[in-house]
């Protein structure tokens, strides 16, 4: 039996490449007659750009940027597509895991390292970008991956403001005369993991202000700055990012590429599997296992695991998927694309064990999964 194994990461505890591998250790223990195709995917988290450049078998650029709080640091792209194309990976330069937890801090942290990766890009002559925006530290509307790119923002004294979006209160104009002009000609696609709109209780102040630092009071703030900033770009350029589907991806970042660089905003985990040719793979796989840190009804919003299982459910193939939870009774359109749906915890545990002990449990599940097909 041909088996495909792709997985996204499980947050917090193992990317995908290394929830593959353990999966496919489980299957190699187990009795089953197996051959295994290891396939990590994304859906524009974290991680993703990276797998994206590996599947591409792209070169890897390293560059001199800042981190989130303005501090040199040395990161990267990718160039696939014999240089025509960038991938980029915001959270190599403007992540959360670049910081210590103590650092975090929304209001004064800006994407600009982000926007020095598309200006190296553009310096190696691309003609298409596509960036990856999970785990940003950033709740900027994209300012500071502008300023990079020549844009300035100006107060009400007329002076050239930077740094966070705490800057934003005293925003009058954003003038965009000196932008690098070469973006103009470029294709910037974001892979968008989640389809938030910039402002209000769902948006990127209030959804995820709190996982980069923000407490309460900080959320309401933030979630101002952003309208303040989204009102004066739309008296600019008419275009409304405020209801925009995506646009609270990376603290608003890419509502403020859409509307100054033109950026297509499109759902991460389709268009993943679309570049790294996923079809190909799944030409000679006889069962597909996907899976994540929990799978559920929102799962099917544009999760890397449904995107998998849809695409692998038009041809037929047998789709299960693993995850540390699992709804107790699946639902008719779970069912419609999972085959079977498996948690890797046997027992209720805490959090934190359950995080320690994932590698260990995707081991065994693999093994299960393996015992179970050997005995059908």
């Amino acid at each position: 039996m041909n088996i495909l194994i792709a997985p996204n990461a499980f947050k917090n505890s193992l990317d995908a490449q290394s929830v593959a591998e353990a999966i496919a250790l489980g299957l190699q223990q187990s009795k089953a007659d197996c051959k295994c195709q290891l396939f990590p995917v994304g859906d524009g988290g974290d991680g993703t750009g990276e797998l994206l450049v590996k599947h591409l078998n792209g070169e890897r650029i390293e560059v001199q940027v800042h981190d989130a709080l303005g501090r040199p640091i040395t990161s990267h792209f990718g160039l696939v597509d014999d240089g025509r194309t960038a991938i980029i990976e915001m959270a190599d330069a403007s992540g959360l895991r670049l910081l210590r937890p103590s650092e975090l801090n929304p209001l004064y942290a800006n994407s600009y390292g982000t926007g020095e990766l598309i200006k190296a890009a553009l310096d190696k002559g691309v003609n298409k970008i596509i960036v990856g925006m999970g785990g940003s530290a950033t709740v900027d509307g994209g300012a500071g991956i502008l300023q990079a790119l020549g844009i300035r923002f100006i107060n009400v004294d007329d002076e050239v403001v930077t740094g966070g979006p705490s800057s934003f209160s005293e925003l009058k104009h954003i003038d965009t005369m000196g932008l690098d002009k070469r973006i103009l000609n470029c294709e910037i696609s974001i892979l968008c993991d989640v389809d938030n709109k910039l402002t209000g209780p769902e948006g990127a102040a209030a959804i995820f202000g709190p996982q980069k630092g923000a407490d309460q009071i900080d959320v309401m703030l933030l979630d101002s700055l952003l309208l303040w900033f989204a009102t004066i770009q739309a008296h600019q350029t008419g275009r409304d990012i405020i209801n925009l589907k995506h646009g609270g991806t990376a603290g608003g970042a890419a509502a403020g590429m859409f509307a100054f660089l033109n950026a297509k905003l499109i759902p991460g985990a389709d268009n993943f599997l679309k570049l790294a040719h996923f079809d190909e793979a799944l030409k000679n796989a006889d069962l597909v296992i996907t899976g994540e840190g929990s799978i559920d009804e929102q799962t099917l919003h544009g999760k890397a695991p449904a995107a998998v299982a849809m695409a692998a459910k038009q041809k037929g193939i047998k789709v299960i998927g693993v995850a540390g939870k699992v709804p107790e009774d699946t639902s008719a359109a779970l069912n419609q694309y999972f085959d079977r749906l498996i948690s890797i915890n046997k027992a209720p545990v805490d959090l934190e064990t359950a995080l320690k002990n994932t590698r260990q449990n995707l081991i065994a599940t693999g093994k299960e999964i393996g015992d179970s097909i050997a005995d059908a």
